[in-house]
This record gives structure tokens, C-alpha cells and sequence, in this order.
């Protein structure tokens, strides 16, 4: 738990703190906290502000529904200002983009992070008539079972020589695959640490 007396306020007595978003890396939004928005905070795993504006705390979604759910707050070298890396629900901007500077602020990590996003979010919402939702439904025998056709595919076109057959099919293999892995409970971060153990 970060103490906020650790940190160095401002002479209104609130920190900045930096939204950024947990899979694409996206600055999404810059915000205000005093230590009663930092304890709600951590305490309720909701990102939560002090309004300068209205004097008081908020919620960011608490009217929108597009929640900010907390991964992690860190201090920056200074101790001055708060990076808070979050999950968001939906648009983080009241305008409904996706960041504060709408679509100034490109995602770092590229469109793969944004697909997971996508499939995690059909994971949670189980909309009908989505095809992700589809390979949920029929479980994981099921999904397994299509990743090894599409790696399977992919070997074919690498082998015939046939360059755009092959980026189509390890394109279905990568979403197979990011789906079978969100429904086991993981995603590329994942991959990501497993990848960096074996180079370290």
C-alpha cells in the first residue's frame, strides 16, 4: 500500500497522477489525488480523483460506467508524481475517445494488445452472436483444437512459398491463440515474462 505522506504534494496538497492503460500502454488521462483519493483507491481498486473543480472525490466512471479497475500505482524518481496503471471499462474520455487526447496518443504496443482487449472483454460479456464467444462457449478441447489447425495452415502456406496465404493464416493462428490463452486466464503479458526468463 503507497503511503501517501511519502509522496511530495503540491501546495494545494494533491499529487498529479497519469492514468496509463494496462495492455496498450496508452496515456489515457491525467487526474488529481489527495491521500482520501489514494486510500479509496487501493481500497476499492476503482482509480479515484480529487475533483479540484467540484472540491470533492470522484470515481472516474462513477456516472459513466467506464471504469478505471486498478493494476498499480507507483511513484515516479521524485516522488511527486503518481503513475496509475489501469484496466478501463470503456472510453476514458468524456467525450467518449478512448484517451483524453483522443487519438494523439497511439498505443505503443500495437494492434495484437488492442485484439486481446477486445477478446477479453467478449470473455466478460458473453455477447451473442460473437464468434469469440462462440469458442468459449464450446471450451477449451475445442479451442486447442483450432489452434492446431491454423499452425498446422500456417506450416502449409510457409512451405508452398505462398507469402500472403501465409500471413493470413498465422494471423488466425495469433487470434486462436489469444483467445484459448484469455480463457485459461492469461494473455501476452504472460508470454512476455516467460519470453524474458528464457533471454535472461
Amino acid at each position: 500500500m503507497l503511503n501517501f505522506n511519502d509522496l511530495k504534494k503540491g501546495p494545494d496538497g494533491l499529487a498529479p497522477a497519469i492514468v496509463q492503460d494496462e495492455l496498450t500502454l496508452q496515456v489515457l488521462m491525467l487526474g488529481w489525488m489527495n491521500a482520501e483519493a489514494l486510500e479509496k483507491t487501493q481500497e476499492t481498486g476503482l482509480v479515484t480523483f480529487w475533483s479540484r473543480s467540484r472540491g470533492q472525490l470522484w470515481t472516474k466512471g462513477e456516472t459513466s460506467g467506464n471504469y478505471l479497475h486498478l493494476v498499480s500505482l507507483s511513484p515516479d524518481c521524485d516522488s511527486d508524481v503518481l503513475l496509475v496503471r489501469a484496466k478501463p471499462d470503456g472510453p476514458t474520455c468524456h467525450k467518449g475517445t478512448k484517451t483524453c487526447w483522443g487519438d494523439a496518443v497511439p498505443s505503443s504496443t500495437g494492434f495484437i494488445r488492442e485484439l486481446e482487449s477486445v477478446i477479453r472483454g467478449r470473455h466478460e460479456q458473453m455477447p451473442e452472436g460473437s464468434y469469440t464467444v462462440s469458442l468459449f462457449k464450446a471450451g477449451v478441447p475445442r479451442m486447442a483444437q483450432k489452434v492446431g489447425e491454423e499452425a498446422v495452415e500456417t506450416v502449409i502456406e510457409a512451405v508452398k512459398g505462398d507469402d500472403e496465404r501465409l500471413i493470413y493464416e498465422a494471423s488466425d493462428l495469433i487470434y486462436h491463440l489469444l483467445a484459448l490463452l484469455v480463457s485459461k486466464g492469461y494473455g501476452i503479458a504472460d508470454l512476455e515474462k516467460e519470453l524474458q526468463r528464457r533471454h535472461g
